[in-house]
């Protein structure tokens, strides 16, 4: 499903140049798991947003699907991304002037679903995070917590092919974290492939395999 070859990234300064990521080499298959660990500042981030689209490598191939990334056109890269990713941000990402009920809403809205079908869709959401009573709040009435169950429920409520979570379980206390961690299980179960940069080793024992980065390396598979 994804394939990196040699991908470094890069900033150029006046006579220095920065590498985030150098040399990073991955195979994912459809249906894994995989945790992504490593200190801050290791280019855990930069990885998943390579992955998901959202920014380019400097040097290297990346293969999504069979299809090169870099020679996708904006507008093809557009549909991917919502059409197959999920993404559950650290910053939460939530559009402010929505409240709870349209934040969930607005994927299926970008991808089409009829309205009939999107109430169904987003009415599941709201149930299984037992957000009923918010759906109409905004995210300034909500705590970083209710804030992160929102992301999550925007992220998954179209059923992605791929799920890409930064720290999804930074901002809960534990039982939220460890309901959540369970529910991204279950959508692995379900076929659904996970990719989740986490720094909690018991929330990265939820992935079938775990990939360690270090100063921009791949330093260990497990």
């Amino acid at each position: 499903m994804i394939q990196l070859k040699n991908i470094d990234k890069y900033y150029d300064a006046k006579f220095q140049r920065t590498f985030v990521l150098k040399g990073v080499n991955l195979d994912i298959e459809q249906g894994e798991f995989v945790s992504i660990m490593g200190p801050s500042g290791a280019g855990k981030s930069t990885l998943l947003n390579i992955i998901g689209f959202l920014d380019e490598p400097s040097q290297g191939e990346y293969l999504f699907l069979g299809d090169p990334a870099n020679q996708l056109k904006e507008k093809q890269k557009v549909q991917y991304h919502r059409s197959h990713i999920g993404f559950i941000f650290q910053a939460f990402h939530l559009i402010d002037e929505m409240n709870v009920y349209e934040n969930i809403e607005t994927p299926l809205v970008y991808r089409g679903v009829k309205s009939k079908e999107r109430k169904a869709m987003v009415a599941d959401m709201l149930d299984r995070f037992n957000m009923v009573a918010k759906k109409d709040l905004f995210p300034s009435q909500l705590s970083g917590g209710q804030q992160q169950l929102v992301a999550i429920a925007r992220a998954i409520v179209g059923s992605p092919k791929l799920l890409l979570a930064d720290e999804p379980t930074g901002n809960l206390h534990s039982e939220q974290g460890e309901m959540i961690m369970k529910l991204l299980k279950k959508l692995n179960d379900e076929g659904m492939t996970i990719i989740q940069v986490t720094h909690s080793k018991e929330n990265a024992q939820y992935g079938n395999r775990i990939i360690t980065l270090k100063d921009g390396y791949v330093k260990e598979e497990n």
